[in-house]
Order: structure tokens, then C-alpha cells, then sequence
């Protein structure tokens, strides 16, 4: 099997050095940018399985460069930041990210944080599941395809990272089954929970309801349940009928 890529996004030299040499000894292939010119060349070039993003950049915003890397791949994006605040966070992961993680950072965690997000990428590539034998679900206002791993609403892709795609998969595998956000994340990102991944969860389910339902403000396919979690609703398979 192909060395998997990694591509770090980060404009000091000794931190994209340090993160390099970590990858490097778990055998992954690393390249190396310090500006955004330069990785969006190597997104282009090497079609990296995984991206370390640095929020700040000398030529342009960590969040501005994110989006412009999700439109040309859906390689899993894990923020790196000394900013701290639940507000930065929530930026990052609607501009597209797939993790966030503040500096300084623990080593091992940040190499169990990648290995978690190449095994998710690697499974929803190559594997197969439960739901991919139903191929195709179809309601009224919207389209799982769930060998593609394309979603449209109303016709329209919903453009889906790859995060989103497999929080939809879980509810809608599961129609009757209530998700807490712990076990939300867990399943998404193959972490255990910790404290403050409940609202990484929520900004998510807020972006893939902007993203699907005609009325986020009234969601019809995934719908909240009162101090509980998420699920999706299942009178919309009683519809099919």
C-alpha cells in the first residue's frame, strides 16, 4: 500500500520542522509549505490524504485558505492554533476544517488525531458498511448516494466534507436510534470525546443543516431531541412506503 501524504501548513520553520520529523517516524510521507501559494500548489501536486493548517499565515488566513483547499479535495483538515477560544474554533471547522488543536500541543496526541482521521478516510474510501448496500436514499428534497459519498438537496450538491457526510450516514443508518454528541464524535472522529467536542459537534450539525434542510431554523430530516443528542427522522422512511 502507498505511503499516505501529509501536507503541514505552517509559516514557522521550527514547528512545521518538529510536526514533519513526528510524521516522518510514524512512516508517513510529509511535505512542507510556509505560505498559502505554496500549499495550494501541493495540494495540486502531491493530493495529500491529510492537511496540518496553521490558522495564521503570512500571505492569507488559515479560514480563507481552507476553504480554497476543500474546493479542490475532501483530505481531512486539521487546524493547528494558538488561539483558543471557542469562537476561533467554530470559524475554522465551518470554513471547512476537520479538527482543531491550540499550540503548544501534546505530540502523542496530535499523531493519534491524524492516524484517527486517515483510518476514517481510508475505511469511507475503500471499505464498505451496512448502509452502502441500500447504494441510494431517496426523500423528498434529498439524495444520499452513498457509494459516491455526493448529497443533494433539491437537486443541488450540498457539497458535504467528509465529517458531515459521515454525521449524516450515521442518523440516517439509524433512523430510530437517538445519537449523543459524544457518541456523535466518537464515531466521526474514532476519539474518545473529551471536553469542548460536544460544541465541535454542534457547529457541525448547524453547518450540515445549512447545508440540507430548506429551513435549518425547522430541520425535517436531522432533528434535535431536548437533552438528549440528534437524530434523524424516521417518518421520513414510513413516507417512502
Amino acid at each position: 500500500m502507498p505511503r499516505q501524504k501529509i501536507l503541514i501548513i505552517d509559516d514557522e520553520k521550527e514547528i512545521n520542522d518538529l510536526i514533519r520529523s513526528y510524521i516522518i517516524k510514524e512512516d508517513y510521507l510529509a511535505f512542507s509549505a510556509y505560505d498559502g501559494k505554496r500549499a495550494l500548489a501541493l495540494v495540486e501536486e502531491e493530493n495529500p490524504d491529510l492537511i496540518i493548517l496553521d490558522v495564521m499565515l503570512p500571505d492569507i488566513d488559515g479560514t480563507h485558505l481552507s476553504l480554497q483547499i476543500r474546493a479542490k479535495t475532501n483530505a481531512p483538515i486539521l487546524f493547528l492554533s494558538c488561539k483558543g477560544e471557542e469562537i476561533d474554533k467554530i470559524i475554522a471547522l465551518s470554513a471547512g476544517g476537520d479538527d482543531y488543536m491550540t499550540k503548544p500541543f501534546m505530540p502523542g496526541e496530535l499523531i493519534a488525531r491524524i492516524k484517527a482521521h486517515l483510518r476514517r478516510r481510508q475505511s469511507s474510501q475503500y471499505g464498505s458498511s451496512e448502509l452502502e448496500e441500500a447504494k441510494m436514499y431517496n426523500f423528498p428534497g434529498l439524495s444520499v448516494n452513498m457509494q459516491t459519498r455526493e448529497v443533494f438537496a433539491d437537486g443541488v450538491s450540498a457539497n458535504l466534507t467528509a465529517k458531515e457526510f459521515d454525521i449524516l450516514t450515521l442518523l440516517l443508518g439509524n433512523p430510530k436510534r437517538i445519537f449523543t454528541v459524544d457518541q456523535i464524535f466518537e464515531h466521526a472522529w474514532k476519539l474518545n470525546s473529551l471536553e469542548g467536542d460536544s460544541r465541535t459537534v454542534m457547529v457541525y450539525i448547524s453547518t450540515l443543516r445549512k447545508k440540507i434542510e430548506s429551513n435549518p431554523a425547522n430541520p425535517k430530516y436531522i432533528l434535535s431531541v431536548r437533552g438528549v443528542g440528534y437524530k434523524f427522522n424516521h417518518n421520513l422512511f414510513n413516507d417512502k412506503k
